[in-house]
Protein backbone atom coordinates (compact mmCIF):
# COMPACT_ATOMS: atom_id res chain seq x y z
CA UNK A 1 0.00 0.00 0.00
CA UNK A 2 1.57 3.12 -1.10
CA UNK A 3 0.66 6.40 0.94
CA UNK A 4 1.42 10.10 0.95
CA UNK A 5 -0.52 13.24 1.75
CA UNK A 6 -2.89 15.19 0.04
CA UNK A 7 -1.97 18.81 -0.38
CA UNK A 8 -5.77 20.07 1.02
CA UNK A 9 -6.61 22.47 4.27
CA UNK A 10 -7.85 19.29 6.09
CA UNK A 11 -5.16 16.40 5.36
CA UNK A 12 -6.02 13.19 4.53
CA UNK A 13 -4.54 10.04 3.93
CA UNK A 14 -4.41 9.47 0.67
CA UNK A 15 -4.49 5.23 -0.48
CA UNK A 16 -4.34 3.34 -3.77
CA UNK A 17 -5.24 0.02 -4.34
CA UNK A 18 -5.16 -1.83 -8.19
CA UNK A 19 -8.54 -2.62 -9.93
CA UNK A 20 -7.88 -4.56 -13.20
CA UNK A 21 -4.08 -3.62 -13.30
CA UNK A 22 -4.99 0.05 -12.88
CA UNK A 23 -4.35 2.28 -9.97
CA UNK A 24 -7.18 3.72 -8.12
CA UNK A 25 -6.52 6.47 -5.48
CA UNK A 26 -8.97 6.95 -2.22
CA UNK A 27 -9.10 7.89 1.64
CA UNK A 28 -10.92 6.76 4.35
CA UNK A 29 -11.54 8.49 7.75
CA UNK A 30 -13.10 7.75 10.19
CA UNK A 31 -15.51 5.07 12.10
CA UNK A 32 -18.89 3.42 11.92
CA UNK A 33 -21.21 3.30 9.04
CA UNK A 34 -19.66 3.36 5.95
CA UNK A 35 -20.56 6.19 2.98
CA UNK A 36 -18.47 6.05 -0.10
CA UNK A 37 -17.93 9.62 -1.85
CA UNK A 38 -18.21 10.13 -5.69
CA UNK A 39 -16.82 13.05 -7.18
CA UNK A 40 -18.52 14.75 -10.60
CA UNK A 41 -16.59 15.01 -14.06
CA UNK A 42 -13.38 16.57 -13.91
CA UNK A 43 -12.98 16.55 -10.03
CA UNK A 44 -11.41 14.37 -7.26
CA UNK A 45 -11.16 13.11 -3.83
CA UNK A 46 -9.84 16.95 -2.97
CA UNK A 47 -13.50 18.33 -4.28
CA UNK A 48 -15.00 16.79 -0.73
CA UNK A 49 -12.26 18.65 1.52
CA UNK A 50 -15.59 20.42 2.92
CA UNK A 51 -17.18 17.25 3.71
CA UNK A 52 -15.18 14.45 4.24
CA UNK A 53 -14.08 15.57 8.39
CA UNK A 54 -17.14 16.92 9.16
CA UNK A 55 -19.22 13.48 8.12
CA UNK A 56 -16.25 11.56 9.94
CA UNK A 57 -16.19 13.41 13.26
CA UNK A 58 -20.49 12.73 13.09
CA UNK A 59 -19.64 9.11 13.26
CA UNK A 60 -19.28 7.68 9.85
CA UNK A 61 -16.68 5.65 8.31
CA UNK A 62 -16.10 8.06 5.40
CA UNK A 63 -14.55 6.88 2.03
CA UNK A 64 -13.76 9.07 -0.83
CA UNK A 65 -12.51 7.84 -4.34
CA UNK A 66 -11.34 9.13 -7.35
CA UNK A 67 -12.65 7.45 -10.75
CA UNK A 68 -10.57 5.95 -13.03
CA UNK A 69 -10.03 8.29 -15.15
CA UNK A 70 -9.83 11.31 -12.46
CA UNK A 71 -7.72 12.88 -9.75
CA UNK A 72 -4.67 10.64 -8.81
CA UNK A 73 -6.35 7.54 -10.63
CA UNK A 74 -4.72 5.96 -13.68
CA UNK A 75 -5.61 7.73 -16.74
CA UNK A 76 -6.66 4.09 -18.47
CA UNK A 77 -6.92 4.44 -22.23
CA UNK A 78 -9.87 2.65 -22.08
CA UNK A 79 -13.42 3.49 -23.74
CA UNK A 80 -15.27 4.75 -20.43
CA UNK A 81 -18.88 4.50 -19.35
CA UNK A 82 -21.35 4.59 -16.57
CA UNK A 83 -21.02 0.59 -16.11
CA UNK A 84 -17.29 0.77 -15.80
CA UNK A 85 -17.44 2.96 -12.62
CA UNK A 86 -19.74 1.04 -11.44
CA UNK A 87 -18.12 -1.98 -11.55
CA UNK A 88 -15.08 -0.27 -9.91
CA UNK A 89 -17.31 0.76 -7.17
CA UNK A 90 -18.88 -2.62 -6.72
CA UNK A 91 -15.79 -4.32 -6.55
CA UNK A 92 -14.14 -1.25 -4.03
CA UNK A 93 -16.86 -2.16 -1.60
CA UNK A 94 -16.14 -5.81 -1.70
CA UNK A 95 -12.72 -5.44 -0.98
CA UNK A 96 -12.79 -2.29 1.85
CA UNK A 97 -16.62 -2.73 3.00
CA UNK A 98 -19.14 -5.57 2.50
CA UNK A 99 -21.42 -3.80 4.65
CA UNK A 100 -24.40 -2.17 3.45
CA UNK A 101 -23.10 1.52 2.12
CA UNK A 102 -24.73 5.01 1.90
CA UNK A 103 -23.51 6.32 -1.41
CA UNK A 104 -23.05 10.25 -1.77
CA UNK A 105 -22.42 11.55 -5.14
CA UNK A 106 -22.49 14.88 -7.40
CA UNK A 107 -23.26 15.48 -10.95
CA UNK A 108 -22.40 12.41 -12.70
CA UNK A 109 -21.21 11.26 -9.24
CA UNK A 110 -25.07 11.04 -8.56
CA UNK A 111 -26.08 9.49 -11.13
CA UNK A 112 -23.51 6.17 -10.93
CA UNK A 113 -24.72 6.50 -6.99
CA UNK A 114 -28.55 6.03 -8.16
CA UNK A 115 -27.24 3.45 -10.69
CA UNK A 116 -25.18 1.61 -8.22
CA UNK A 117 -28.78 1.36 -5.67
CA UNK A 118 -30.31 0.26 -8.94
CA UNK A 119 -28.15 -2.47 -10.11
CA UNK A 120 -26.57 -3.55 -6.46
CA UNK A 121 -28.89 -3.24 -4.06
CA UNK A 122 -27.11 -5.74 -2.08
CA UNK A 123 -24.47 -3.31 -1.30
CA UNK A 124 -26.60 -0.30 -0.91
CA UNK A 125 -28.45 1.22 2.29
CA UNK A 126 -29.18 4.13 0.56
CA UNK A 127 -28.24 7.55 -1.79
CA UNK A 128 -27.62 11.02 -1.55
CA UNK A 129 -27.62 12.88 -4.90
CA UNK A 130 -26.44 16.13 -5.46
CA UNK A 131 -27.35 18.09 -8.47
CA UNK A 132 -28.31 14.55 -10.19
CA UNK A 133 -27.23 15.00 -13.84
CA UNK A 134 -29.39 13.23 -16.35
CA UNK A 135 -26.90 11.57 -18.63
CA UNK A 136 -22.44 10.84 -18.38
CA UNK A 137 -23.13 13.55 -21.24
CA UNK A 138 -26.03 14.67 -23.51
CA UNK A 139 -28.02 12.91 -25.59
CA UNK A 140 -28.40 13.92 -28.89
CA UNK A 141 -32.17 14.71 -28.35
CA UNK A 142 -31.90 16.92 -25.40
CA UNK A 143 -30.00 19.76 -27.38
CA UNK A 144 -31.57 22.29 -29.90
CA UNK A 145 -30.50 21.63 -33.44
CA UNK A 146 -28.21 24.34 -33.58
CA UNK A 147 -26.10 23.17 -29.98
CA UNK A 148 -26.19 19.45 -30.82
CA UNK A 149 -24.25 20.73 -34.29
CA UNK A 150 -21.82 22.66 -32.20
CA UNK A 151 -21.62 20.04 -29.48
CA UNK A 152 -21.14 17.47 -32.35
CA UNK A 153 -17.99 19.37 -34.24
CA UNK A 154 -16.37 20.08 -30.80
CA UNK A 155 -16.10 16.26 -29.67
CA UNK A 156 -14.62 15.38 -33.59
CA UNK A 157 -12.18 18.61 -32.49
CA UNK A 158 -11.92 16.64 -29.28
CA UNK A 159 -11.04 13.30 -30.51
CA UNK A 160 -8.86 14.71 -33.62
CA UNK A 161 -5.30 13.24 -33.86
CA UNK A 162 -4.07 16.49 -35.04
CA UNK A 163 -6.08 19.21 -32.89
CA UNK A 164 -7.54 17.37 -30.12
CA UNK A 165 -4.80 17.70 -27.81
CA UNK A 166 -4.31 21.72 -28.88
CA UNK A 167 -8.52 21.93 -27.97
CA UNK A 168 -7.38 20.12 -24.50
CA UNK A 169 -4.75 22.53 -23.74
CA UNK A 170 -7.20 25.51 -24.23
CA UNK A 171 -10.04 23.74 -21.59
CA UNK A 172 -7.50 23.07 -19.57
CA UNK A 173 -5.94 26.44 -18.73
CA UNK A 174 -6.54 27.74 -15.40
CA UNK A 175 -8.13 31.08 -16.49
CA UNK A 176 -10.83 28.77 -18.55
CA UNK A 177 -11.24 26.29 -16.01
CA UNK A 178 -12.02 29.59 -13.41
CA UNK A 179 -14.29 30.71 -15.72
CA UNK A 180 -15.94 27.46 -16.32
CA UNK A 181 -16.35 27.59 -12.54
CA UNK A 182 -18.22 31.07 -12.23
CA UNK A 183 -20.69 29.78 -14.76
CA UNK A 184 -21.50 27.11 -12.08
CA UNK A 185 -20.92 28.01 -9.01
CA UNK A 186 -23.26 31.34 -7.58
CA UNK A 187 -21.28 32.13 -5.20
CA UNK A 188 -18.06 33.21 -6.92
CA UNK A 189 -15.84 33.54 -3.37
CA UNK A 190 -16.11 29.70 -3.52
CA UNK A 191 -13.82 29.70 -6.54
CA UNK A 192 -10.35 30.11 -4.83
CA UNK A 193 -6.99 29.11 -6.32
CA UNK A 194 -7.36 26.01 -4.47
CA UNK A 195 -10.33 24.76 -6.00
CA UNK A 196 -8.96 25.22 -9.77
CA UNK A 197 -5.63 23.60 -9.07
CA UNK A 198 -7.83 20.82 -7.59
CA UNK A 199 -8.77 20.52 -11.00
CA UNK A 200 -5.83 21.73 -12.76
CA UNK A 201 -3.57 18.93 -11.56
CA UNK A 202 -4.67 15.74 -12.64
CA UNK A 203 -5.10 17.38 -16.70
CA UNK A 204 -1.78 17.20 -16.92
CA UNK A 205 -0.92 13.55 -16.55
CA UNK A 206 -0.13 11.82 -19.00
CA UNK A 207 -3.72 10.30 -20.65
CA UNK A 208 -5.94 13.12 -19.53
CA UNK A 209 -6.70 14.37 -23.36
CA UNK A 210 -7.77 11.01 -24.23
CA UNK A 211 -9.88 10.21 -20.81
CA UNK A 212 -11.76 13.13 -21.82
CA UNK A 213 -12.32 12.70 -25.29
CA UNK A 214 -13.58 9.49 -24.44
CA UNK A 215 -15.67 10.77 -21.86
CA UNK A 216 -17.21 13.17 -24.31
CA UNK A 217 -18.65 10.80 -26.59
CA UNK A 218 -19.18 7.79 -24.30
CA UNK A 219 -22.59 6.59 -23.84
CA UNK A 220 -24.53 8.86 -21.72
CA UNK A 221 -25.92 5.84 -19.80
CA UNK A 222 -29.36 5.01 -18.22
CA UNK A 223 -31.51 7.95 -17.14
CA UNK A 224 -32.44 8.71 -13.61
CA UNK A 225 -36.69 8.37 -15.00
CA UNK A 226 -35.34 4.69 -16.32
CA UNK A 227 -33.25 3.59 -12.48
CA UNK A 228 -35.49 5.12 -10.72
CA UNK A 229 -38.47 2.30 -10.77
CA UNK A 230 -36.20 -0.08 -9.56
CA UNK A 231 -34.47 2.12 -6.41
CA UNK A 232 -36.47 0.54 -2.88
CA UNK A 233 -33.26 2.31 -0.87
CA UNK A 234 -34.20 5.74 0.69
CA UNK A 235 -33.07 8.54 -1.13
CA UNK A 236 -32.28 12.14 0.02
CA UNK A 237 -32.14 14.45 -3.32
CA UNK A 238 -29.77 17.79 -2.47
CA UNK A 239 -30.13 20.29 -5.60
CA UNK A 240 -28.39 23.45 -5.56
CA UNK A 241 -30.99 26.40 -6.52
CA UNK A 242 -29.13 28.53 -9.35
CA UNK A 243 -27.72 25.28 -11.35
CA UNK A 244 -27.26 26.52 -14.81
CA UNK A 245 -26.14 23.00 -16.03
CA UNK A 246 -28.43 20.45 -14.16
CA UNK A 247 -31.44 22.91 -13.61
CA UNK A 248 -33.55 22.64 -10.13
CA UNK A 249 -36.57 21.35 -13.11
CA UNK A 250 -34.41 18.33 -12.74
CA UNK A 251 -36.01 17.17 -9.44
CA UNK A 252 -39.35 17.06 -10.87
CA UNK A 253 -39.11 13.10 -11.66
CA UNK A 254 -37.87 12.28 -8.68
CA UNK A 255 -41.00 14.61 -6.54
CA UNK A 256 -43.05 12.79 -8.92
CA UNK A 257 -41.69 9.56 -7.36
CA UNK A 258 -42.22 10.64 -3.95
CA UNK A 259 -45.66 11.40 -4.44
CA UNK A 260 -45.73 7.61 -5.88
CA UNK A 261 -44.42 6.10 -2.20
CA UNK A 262 -40.35 6.50 -2.57
CA UNK A 263 -39.18 7.12 -0.16
CA UNK A 264 -37.38 9.99 -0.97
CA UNK A 265 -35.82 13.51 0.84
CA UNK A 266 -35.81 16.63 -1.63
CA UNK A 267 -34.02 19.57 0.06
CA UNK A 268 -33.18 22.82 -2.52
CA UNK A 269 -30.29 24.22 -1.31
CA UNK A 270 -30.89 28.19 -1.58
CA UNK A 271 -28.37 30.41 -3.57
CA UNK A 272 -26.16 27.80 -4.80
CA UNK A 273 -25.15 26.20 -7.96
CA UNK A 274 -23.49 22.73 -9.48
CA UNK A 275 -21.81 21.77 -6.50
CA UNK A 276 -23.44 22.65 -3.46
CA UNK A 277 -21.14 20.76 -1.17
CA UNK A 278 -18.74 22.62 -1.91
CA UNK A 279 -20.15 26.02 -2.24
CA UNK A 280 -22.70 25.67 0.76
CA UNK A 281 -21.21 23.16 2.95
CA UNK A 282 -22.38 25.03 5.97
CA UNK A 283 -26.41 23.85 4.59
CA UNK A 284 -25.10 20.39 2.97
CA UNK A 285 -23.50 18.72 5.80
CA UNK A 286 -26.28 19.25 8.39
CA UNK A 287 -28.93 18.26 5.70
CA UNK A 288 -27.05 14.94 5.11
CA UNK A 289 -26.26 14.24 8.94
CA UNK A 290 -29.85 14.44 10.03
CA UNK A 291 -30.92 12.11 7.07
CA UNK A 292 -28.31 10.06 8.12
CA UNK A 293 -28.98 9.51 11.17
CA UNK A 294 -32.76 9.24 10.85
CA UNK A 295 -31.93 6.36 8.50
CA UNK A 296 -33.27 3.18 8.93
CA UNK A 297 -30.62 0.63 7.35
CA UNK A 298 -33.06 -2.26 5.11
CA UNK A 299 -32.03 -5.82 5.34
CA UNK A 300 -30.12 -6.33 2.15
CA UNK A 301 -31.66 -9.14 0.06
CA UNK A 302 -30.04 -12.74 -0.33
CA UNK A 303 -29.09 -12.17 -3.97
Amino acid sequence: MITQQLSTPNTFEKQFWTWKGHKIQYTVLGEGKPLVLIHGFGASIGHWRKNIPVLAAAGYRVFAIDLLGFGGSDKALINYSVDVWVELLKDFWSEFIQEPTVFIGNSIGALISLTVLAEHPKISAGGVLINCAGGLNHRPHELNPPLRLVMSAFNKLVNSQTVGTFVFNRIRQKPQIRRTLFQVYSDRTAVTDELVELIYQPSCDPGAQKVFASILTAPPGKTPEELLPRVTQPLLLLWGEKDPWTPISGAKIFAEAENEGKNIKIVPIPNAGHCPHDEAPNLVNPEIIDWLQQLTLPIPPNN
